[in-house]
């Protein structure tokens, strides 16, 4: 059985990030204040790092299956109904983003963290609106 209560945990915290990225991000900073790149990008890892979490909750929990990587958690939620078909790809970007940041597996551009910042933080608040809204419909 999912917990819902962790669940509800991890939902709220990568909220608070997001809110904390429109509230306190300067975009255009990104490229000439150290601090400003720092805050974005760590903030876009931790929230995206939650979001593998309660996918990765999920799965356990339901089991769905044994994913070898983080992408392929999203491909199990949206085969069991959790997501739409239509998110993985977006999902798996932000994966991919995720281990830029971490593992260094590439050089991260500041244009690319901008535009996440800009225009893709609606994936991780979709994420967060369909986790919640099939917990609801589970109880």
């Amino acid at each position: 059985m999912t917990d819902p209560d962790l669940i509800a945990k991890k939902l709220a915290f990568i909220e608070s990030c997001l809110s904390e990225l429109q509230r306190l991000a300067v975009p255009t900073r990104i490229t000439v204040d150290v601090r400003e790149e720092r805050f974005v990008e760590h903030t876009l890892q931790i929230a995206i790092q939650a979001a593998l979490d309660v996918a990765s909750h999920v799965v356990s929990d339901q089991r769905l299956g044994e994913p070898p990587t983080n992408r392929e958690l999203f491909d199990l939620l949206a085969r069991a109904g959790w997501i739409a078909q239509e998110e993985i790809a977006a999902l798996h970007a932000m994966a991919g983003f995720r281990s830029i940041l971490v593992y260094g597996y590439g050089t991260v551009r500041p244009d690319i963290v901008r535009d996440v910042v800009e225009h893709r933080l609606g994936t991780l608040a979709g994420f967060v609106d369909r986790i919640r809204a099939r917990l609801k419909g589970d109880k």
